[in-house]
């Protein structure tokens, strides 16, 4: 579809017919009926005929126009006021001037109040206004007129209105996309909108699962190592002390199937606390080492890196495996043999942080790339490891202890095959969960000290601030501050880290409370994922109302890990708002990571569980997943079929490849332009 050039509305990146056509309405204002002034409602949306009684310049605390008026009858007062205007404005509005005003109605000690409200002159009988059809006001920014945009917007429904793309059976009893986009536009009064937005919903959810598997569709063309060697990774498989559950066994065979395929793996393992997912990544480690090729496992934090290495060693090593170790603390001349026995091809297997993905990086024969903790890395990092090597990427494995709900996996993964680790290895203890208000801190830390002198059991205490931030809203016990609380009483019992710390503070940091040398360890979250220090049995959350849900469930699960009884004491201020309190009931309620995945997706949305809004990332522009639920199966089944029937000409779909299903591409553009675009950068990354 032709640029739409000249329009005006390049500021708000509006450039084709299809972009303005699918500028929806904010809200629409209604100008065929007058309410009356007492009967007024704050917050409501009316128009009132209004007498001007008085209009000046006053300058508290700004420059403004205030006008003051009443109603026809005398009988109530309403203030206007405008902060920016013109004198030509103001000589059309003297006093004595009657005109309706048109705007959100704000109910204050003064009467009500109006601020910009639209003017119209004069008065009218109500039955003169019963024809005027409802204004639509659209999103704007300063210097775009909606007068523009309403143009605009007629003059592409009246020459690029799309046709109906999808076949008949697809809608369910829904409007066309041409009556839909036209409805929403310019509807009629007392018109019921729901169906046209169920419409455009249904119609995105298509398009983007369409864009996605277009995607996995160009990722499944390109050629990876078959990695069928299974020796290795039986004599690994015999050798462990424990049985896999049958949910790892399950997920051990998607896995494995995947990595002797010749086309390249796409799938995130994902599994709550202590699911046992490493054991998986070890033995996809060791299927890739058996079948003559290298594996890298990539990390968020050196200290996971460093824990995994250490997981991975012991149980490769006994096998001939050699697990190195790159982060950005390896440097020098100490970095050199390693980086040139990765090039080589005598360094099988390396475990590192975003050092892996480095330009100064090369693999002689990648065939497995793993990252843990996957949601934490971009999308272009996890790539990175996936460069073409003499025509052959590698397999790519993600994992998460941060169980993403089945909506979002059937939408924003689509992408993904998903294996699910939905139990626990036996002999894992509960973890008993307990609330506290800050106001008992003194209390706890009798607890605490109970608890080491009867014991050798270790302790978390985690705050979300390093420092005092002179301009919180309430005063915050930060990590300093609890550390000069704590000392006196724990002594050199007590260790602390954090982020800011060096390298090497935290290794020793951690080592020191591993091996015992220190029995409670104070720390921000970056011990949240991957820590695992058996012997710790209590953790304790300081002002737990200021983090997630997802992220306090992560905490929770550092303990517990061992045959000890475990706590997590959660500690919060007052008063607790209701999003804070929903989100410590539900942890209370439950130790479940997927329940809580999901109640995690009706709190906060899957913009901030996927990490949308931080990335910039295309999300989902008029479809809620909680709100449409009920059009995601429909969508799926669609943007399936119309995906298998596509074939992939530049990212477009083509009419030949669409015409068996009775879509003409050129309809098709008008949604799924953004969403094609969404295909197109999946595509260049696949």
């Amino acid at each position: 579809m032709a640029p739409a050039a000249g329009t005006g509305l390049e500021a708000l990146g509006l450039r084709h017919p299809h972009e303005v056509l699918l500028h929806l309405p904010l809200r629409y204002e209604d100008e065929s009926t007058l309410h009356a002034l007492g009967e007024v409602v704050d917050g409501q949306t009316v128009q009132v005929p209004l007498r001007v009684l008085r209009s000046e310049v006053v300058f508290r605390p700004r420059r403004m126009w205030r006008l003051e008026a009443e109603d026809p009858e005398g009988q109530h007062m309403a203030q206007i006021r405008f902060f920016y205007f013109s004198e030509a404005q103001r000589k059309t509005l003297p006093v004595g001037a009657e005109f309706r005003a048109l705007g959100e109605a704000r109910r204050g000690p003064g009467g009500v109040q109006f601020v910009h409200p639209k003017i119209r002159l004069g008065w009218v009988q109500a039955e003169a206004l019963e024809d005027k059809p409802l204004l639509p006001v659209y999103p704007t920014k300063q210097g775009v007129a909606q007068s523009l945009i309403r143009r605009r917007v007629a003059h592409a429904l009246d020459t690029a209105l799309p046709g109906e793309w999808l076949p008949s059976s697809a809608l369910g009893g829904l409007p066309s996309l041409p009556q839909a986009l036209r409805l929403l536009h310019q509807p009629p009064r007392g018109a019921d909108l729901q169906p046209a937005w169920a419409r455009l919903r249904l119609d995105e959810l298509i398009a983007q699962q369409i864009a996605l598997r277009l995607a996995r569709q160009r990722r499944d063309q390109r050629r990876a190592h078959p990695l069928v060697q299974p020796e290795l990774a039986d004599r690994l498989m015999a050798g462990l002390p424990f049985d896999l559950t049958p949910a790892q066994q399950r997920v051990w065979a998607e896995v494995r199937q995947d990595l002797m395929a010749a086309r390249p793996a796409h799938r995130l393992i994902q599994g709550d606390v202590g699911s046992g997912k490493t054991v998986i990544a070890a033995l996809a480690v060791a299927q890739a080492l058996g079948s003559g090729t290298q594996a890298a496992v990539m990390a968020p934090t050196e200290i996971l890196a460093r824990q995994l290495a250490d997981r991975l060693s012991a149980w490769l090593a006994p096998l001939g495996v050699n697990i190195a170790l790159l982060t950005g603390r390896l440097t020098g001349k100490a970095r050199q043999p390693l980086l040139e026995a990765l090039a080589d091809g005598s360094l099988q297997a390396v475990v590192g942080t975003h050092a892996l993905i480095q330009p100064e990086v090369k693999f002689h024969r990648l065939g497995l790339a793993l990252v843990d903790e996957q949601h934490r890395f971009g999308v272009t990092q996890r790539i990175a490891l996936r460069e073409e090597e003499r025509g052959r990427v590698p397999h790519l494995l993600g994992m998460s202890a941060t169980p993403i709900p089945r909506t979002l996996a059937m939408t924003f993964l689509a992408d993904l095959d998903v294996s699910s680790i939905d139990e626990r290895p036996p002999g894992r203890t509960p973890i008993r969960t307990r609330l506290m208000s800050s106001s008992r801190r003194p209390e706890l830390l009798e607890r605490l000290r109970h608890f080491l002198d009867h014991g050798d059991g270790r302790a978390y205490w985690v705050c979300p601030l390093i420092e005092e931030q002179p301009d919180a809203e309430r005063e915050v016990r930060a990590l300093e501050e609890t550390e000069a609380w704590l000392r006196p009483a724990l002594g050199e019992q007590l260790a602390v880290i954090h982020g800011r710390l060096s390298a090497e503070a935290k290794a020793q940091a951690m080592e020191d409370f591993a091996a015992g040398r220190a029995r409670v360890l104070l720390a921000t979250t970056v011990i949240e994922v991957g820590v695992d220090v058996p012997q710790a049995s209590l953790m304790i959350v300081d002002h737990a109302e200021r983090f997630g849900l997802a992220q306090l469930h992560q905490l929770r699960g550092r303990v517990g890990r061992g045959t000890a009884e475990s706590q997590c004491v959660l500690v919060y201020d007052e008063p607790l708002s209701a999003t804070a309190r929903e989100r410590l009931r539900a942890l209370y309620e439950s130790d479940d990571g997927f329940v809580l995945a999901q109640k995690d997706l009706e709190i906060r949305g899957p913009g901030e569980i996927l990490g949308l809004r931080q990335s910039g990332e295309a999300g989902l522009r008029f479809a809620d997943l909680l709100r449409d639920h009920d059009l995601l199966a429909q969508a799926v089944d669609w943007g399936r079929n119309i995906a298998e029937a596509a074939s992939v000409d530049g990212g477009i779909l083509s009419d030949a490849s669409l015409e068996r299903l009775g879509i003409r591409a050129a309809d098709v553009q008008c949604l799924l332009a953004r969403w094609t675009q969404r295909a197109e950068d999946l595509l260049t990354s696949a």
